[in-house]
């Protein structure tokens, strides 16, 4: 066996351990051994994994900063109150408080980021179906659906766009002339063919008039926060500035202005934030570059040069096709890597781009492992004592994500004609 196949074979049991969890260790434990495992074995240089581990700074103080944020506005109750008021606002309709729940859904991710929709609203959302005796798995479905659905309405919408993107974040307006009508089209798709899929369950009654729990100072001030966080990242995006570092500033603000009000100390917060997701992306980073390293990349990136002197439209779509069904086999988060990777040594025009990305973010909703957001929403399901089979999930992506897939990947590919 070459030291290349060695390489592949770590990388692909690796990936494999990240979405299957054998042995119930946690992601990032099968991430960063599989990334030791490649240096100390000699098949990636030193320097070149800790340049890979140092790409990924931007996403790794994007999310400390909004981890901070929804695990303060958890703790004060912030998205129990919104949702309290979601449920007296459907006055009975289990369709009505489908749709609310979608809304606020859309409103969490595009804002927050969709690893925020998966961690933070599915518990709320869970304890609102119980309260409300409304089905829970429909509502649920939501949080992990929308949360990929949604996930480029804004450059901040999903950590994965960071890592596509890198250091060449396009600007907000170039952003919203490439991605405003493909995201409402993601969004309005999902949303049809997922009531579809439940509406068999929504035709009931269900309780309403429920008990809005009171908003303390605390939470009011997590959501004045979040507010803010959401204007500054728009500013900073409009800029054309990296998101990471402001993100993380603004949630270390706000967990120190509430430990301040409190006069608590900030260690309960922090120990109940999930940290692993941090070394769970610098592995996935130096995964990444041991393909570039054996030369992996280099031929995905002459392919696509090749394609796309072809026919620069088909090659898109073909690129967004495989991606979007690849994020699912290996998770998003690596396949964004490598098609970060694939695309900058290819030189691949904007439209390329952008339809990767949108399969990047929207793939996923095919498959219970596709994503990090629907991975972290799997876990929240387990610690609400629901669980939701790999089938169960994927007979609902089936229908759903690949007609949204063509209508939003259809869209960015007609505007780029203008």
């Amino acid at each position: 066996m070459t030291a290349s196949h060695l390489a592949w074979l770590i990388c692909l049991i690796a990936t494999a351990g990240v979405i299957l969890r054998p042995l119930r260790w946690p992601e990032a434990v099968w991430a960063c051994g599989g990334a030791a495992l490649i240096v100390l074995l000699g098949l990636l240089p030193i320097p070149a994994a800790l340049h890979a581990i140092g790409e990924g700074t931007d996403v790794y103080l994007f999310l400390i900063g909004m981890m901070l944020l929804s695990e303060i506005a958890r703790r004060e109750g912030l998205f129990d109150w919104i949702a309290a008021y979601a449920v007296n606002h459907a006055h009975g309709s289990t369709t009505r408080l489908f749709v609310l729940v979608y809304m606020l859904g859309v409103g969490v991710t595009a804002l927050l980021s969709n690893d925020a929709t998966a961690v933070v609203m599915t518990p709320a959302v869970f304890a609102v179906a119980r309260k409300a005796n409304a089905p829970a798995l429909p509502l649920l479905l939501i949080c992990a659906l929308v949360a990929n659905a949604a996930s480029f309405v804004l450059p901040i919408s999903n950590p994965a766009n960071l890592v596509l993107y890198g250091n060449h974040m396009p600007p907000l307006g170039a952003w919203l002339r490439s991605f405003a009508l493909p995201s409402l089209l993601s969004i309005a798709a999902t949303f049809a063919l997922l009531w579809l899929t439940q509406r068999r369950h929504l035709g009931g009654r269900c309780n309403q008039a429920l008990q809005i729990p009171p908003l303390s100072t605390h939470g009011r001030i997590a959501l004045a926060s979040i507010v803010v966080t959401a204007l500054v990242l728009l500013a900073v995006s409009a800029l054309d500035m990296r998101l990471g570092l402001p993100t993380a500033i603004l949630g270390v603000l706000t967990l120190l202005i509430v430990c301040a009000q409190q006069r608590s100390a900030p260690w309960p917060v922090l120990r109940d934030i999930s940290w692993s997701v941090l070394p769970l992306v610098a592995g996935l980073f130096v995964l990444v570059q041991v393909l570039d390293h054996t030369g992996v990349i280099h031929t995905l990136a002459s392919w696509l040069v090749t394609q796309t002197q072809a026919n620069a439209p088909r090659a898109a779509a073909f690129a967004a096709a495989a991606i979007g069904l690849g994020s699912n086999a290996i998770n998003n988060l690596p396949a964004g890597l490598i098609a970060s990777s694939s695309l900058t040594q290819a030189h691949s025009p904007s439209a390329v781009v952008d339809a990767v990305l949108i399969a990047v973010d929207l793939g996923p909703n095919l498959s219970v492992t596709g994503s990090l957001a629907t991975i972290l929403w799997r876990g929240a399901l387990r610690r609400e004592g629901m669980s939701v089979s790999f089938w169960q999930f994927f007979k609902v992506g089936l229908a759903v994500m690949p007609p949204a897939l063509l209508l939003a990947v259809g869209a960015r590919l007609w505007l780029g004609q203008f």
